[in-house]
Parts: structure tokens; sequence; C-alpha cells
């Protein structure tokens, strides 16, 4: 009997019939398609893939795995399924369209369905002269990207946006829709904010922050420059308040049409930033690096949406290969360790190296905090390659590997959830007094491990 049939067996149909959304198995057409990853270098092959369209749709599926004995791996637009183990078996519930998002001006809060983008939170926010604490692309999904913390280009002054989020709706491993907010379900409202899935999250509530415009933009330097540069936006790093974040970054760009002229088919050491303020405060801010002389300066007044366009990130699914860690510190022995990497020919094997600057008030414990109430580590390293090609795969994840290995004399006891994208376990992406307490929330709710997350809890047996 193949899967197909063993799973019309199992009631197939009655699921079909039991919601709005579709259902799709192997061999069926829409298959490949409903189990495509953001990351194009992923080949996910779950046994079956419901493509949910409201909360009910959630519940009625994962009823239906349970009572079949398959396990659930919850995906909104296909981000982060690089640490997922195998889904052999599994059902993979995507909740893609899924994109229904309120803002409420007066409250400065939002409510974003899971499989919602930041561009569907950003720019209604922005009518309103509010700012979300999103991620450094439009394109990468609310849910996923808060459930792991969430570094964004405001972190400094306003933290994590996992501790931004006010409320999460979810259905339990046993089926059941619940709400968890500071009075109700305190251990998954905990749990939810940066520690991962225990449930499979339908909707999140999130405050906004009176960000209407900043001065934000890219300093490009020919990365021959890269001791320099780096070694100069390390000391301003130093003195830089909280209403800055920025970053350090190689980057090798392709010669595609699409680049423009002056920077197609070319590698940068850069600098990248975002000042809360006006254009005159934010000016002399950056001040100091613009004296270094950029080859491309783009700072400018932009609207707290543009933020997304800032890092250029890719706007379609890609093949890529990708590490991170955090780094209690970037010295000047570690700036040497990542300018042997800044060769200019180096670009087929990593795309970007960027060192984002934390601190400010993600070093501050959020009062009420979730699973990451604080960052014990200065900065973020992050490295990736763009691997159309299995050579180019190979090649990258043993140059991102490399570069992650260089810093190792600079590495905190744990490495950030959202940017490690090889499989280990949650123990390894979070504080251990975190981990603990999850494996006891894990434990209560989930002790079959029936959820499927990026980074696995193992829960506390009696």
């Amino acid at each position: 009997m193949n899967t197909t049939d063993t799973m019309a067996g199992r009631g197939l149909e009655a699921l079909r019939a039991a919601i709005a959304g579709q259902v799709f198995v192997p061999g069926q057409a829409g298959y490949d398609q409903a189990r495509t990853a953001w990351n194009l270098a992923v080949d996910q092959r779950p046994a079956v893939v419901v493509d949910a369209r409201s909360a009910a749709d959630v519940v009625a599926a994962v009823r239906f795995a349970r009572a079949n004995g398959m396990r659930i791996a919850p995906q909104g637009t296909g981000h982060g399924a690089g640490p997922l183990e195998p889904l052999h078996g599994a059902m993979l519930l995507r909740t893609t369209r899924m994109r229904k998002v309120r803002i409420d001006p007066a409250a400065r809060t939002a409510r974003a369905e899971a499989g919602a983008v930041w561009a569907d939170v950003t720019v209604p926010a922005g009518q309103h002269g509010l700012a979300a604490l999103a991620g450094s692309s439009p394109d990468v999904g609310v849910t996923g990207y808060t459930l792991g913390g969430g570094l964004g280009w405001l972190a400094r002054r306003y933290g994590l946006a996992a501790n931004s989020v006010t409320a999460a709706e979810l259905v339990t491993a046993d089926g059941e829709l619940v709400r968890a907010d500071a009075g109700h379900e305190p251990d998954l409202f905990w749990a939810v904010r940066g520690g991962g899935g225990v449930g499979v999250v339908t909707a999140l509530e999130m405050r906004l922050y009176p960000v209407g415009e900043l001065y934000a933009g890219d300093l490009f330097f020919p990365i021959e420059r890269a001791a320099e540069v780096l070694h100069a936006w390390r000391e301003w790093t130093l003195t830089a308040p909280d209403e800055v974040t920025s970053e350090g970054r190689l980057l090798w760009l392709p010669p595609l049409p699409e680049i423009p002229g002056p920077l197609r088919g070319r590698a940068f050491v850069m600098v990248e930033a975002a000042c809360l303020g006006d254009a005159d405060a934010g000016a002399e801010q950056i001040s100091p690096l613009r004296r270094l002389g950029p080859e491309q300066d783009t700072f400018a007044m932009i609207p707290a949406p543009g933020l997304g366009q800032l890092n250029m990130d890719p706007p379609q699914p890609v093949p890529f290969q990708g590490d991170g860690a955090f780094l209690d510190d970037f010295p000047a022995a570690a700036i040497d360790a990542l300018v042997a990497f800044a060769d200019p020919d180096a670009g087929p094997a990593l795309t970007s190296v960027e060192v984002r600057h934390l601190g400010g008030a993600l070093a501050r414990p959020a009062p009420g905090g979730g699973a990451q109430p604080s960052i014990d580590a200065n900065y973020l390293l992050v490295a990736v390659g763009i691997s159309p090609t299995p050579d180019l795969a190979a090649a990258a994840r043993t140059q991102a590997q490399a570069v992650k290995d260089a810093f190792a004399p600079w590495r905190v006891g744990y490495d950030y959830y959202n940017s490690e994208e090889t499989p280990v376990p949650a123990s390894a992406v979070l504080p251990p007094a975190s981990y603990r307490r999850l494996q006891k929330i894990k434990a209560a709710y989930d002790p079959d491990q029936a959820i499927i997350s990026a980074h696995p809890v193992w829960p506390t047996r009696p």
C-alpha cells in the first residue's frame, strides 16, 4: 500500500471535508509546491501537508495527526526549515495563507495571524507613525521570527521582538485552541516568547512603537579596506547610544543584472545602521564612520517600513547555507580573524558575513520577559552563502563553519536561536535556566514530542 492509500485509510478524506484549506500527499498535484521551504536547499518530504486557512483548520489538523500517531511540524512562511529533523511520517502544517493583520493605533498594538510576513505588519503600522520590532527582511514570517527571539533594527532601543508580544493564540499538542497572555496560560506565554514551539501558534499580539521615520542606510567601502573599516566600526560601537543599532559586514555581490552597476559583481566591507531621531542627530552619530570616505553612502531619513530593505536580503526563496554565534566581544584579534576571510574572490562560497552590535535594551532583562529575557552577548556573528548547486552548498557550509570556528575564543555559552541553521537542541541556543524551564513546560503540554520545533526541547521526565 502506498503512502496516499495509507493516509486515505486513516481518514484523510474526512480531514479534507473538515477544513477550509487543502491537504496534499506525495504524488498528488500541489504537494511539491506545498512542501517547499524558503531555503530551497532544504528538501522537506512530510507524509502529508495541510495548508490551513484558519485556527479551526489548525485544530482539526492537529487532532487528526494525534489520532493517527503523526508528529506535527508547524510552518508559516517556510523560513527556519534548515534545522528541522527529517519529516518522514510527519505532518507539515502550513499556516502560510493565514495572513490577516489588525492594527490598533490607539493601543499601539498589532495582531498578526501565523502566516503574516513582516511587511503585512510594518506597512499598515507605518501609516499610523508606528513601528514593529521587525526583522531585516519584509518577507520573513512574523511568528517564526518572534518565537526564536527576533533581533531587528530597533533592538538596542526596544529589545527582542519576543518580549514585545502581549498575547499568543495557539493550538496545544492535544488539539485545544488557547489564548496565552500574562493572566492566562503563563507557562505557554513565557515559552512562545523566544523559546520556539510548544504548540502551533495561530496568531500573535504585540506592541508597536512610536517611530515614523528614522535615519538609516549603508556605507560601502572596497573590501580591501576591511581591517580599517571594521576596527573603526568596533571602536564606534563602544560609545553608540541605545538609539543606534548597527552592523559591520563583508558582502560579495554576484554579477546579476538586477544589482546596480557600480555594485555588481564586487565585494565590499560595509557599515549598516539605523538611528532613531532626526537627520541632524543621525548624521552626527555616523559622522566618525562617514569621515572614512565610503565609496557609496545611502544614509537618509526613511519611513520605518523601509528598514526591510536595509540589509538587501533576497526578496524570493533561494538555496543557502549559514551559521551564526553570539560573541562576548569583537576585539582586534577577532576583527583580524574575520579580515582573513575578506578575499575579494571568495564570493562563490560566502555571500555575507555580518557582525551585529547588541547591548543596550537587549542586555537588560525585560520586565516579565519570556524565554530570552536578555542577551548575554555584545555582538552576533552570522555567515551565509547562496548555494545553487551541491558543490557550492558544500563549500558554503565549510566556509561558514570555518568563520564560526575562527571566533571560538569570543563565543558565549549558547548561540542565537534564529541564526542557528544546523540541527541542534534548544539547549544550544538558549540560556541554561530557560532551557530547564522549557523542559518542564514541554513535559506538561507535549510529553510525547508531538510538535516538531527547529531546536527541540526534551521533556523533563518525572
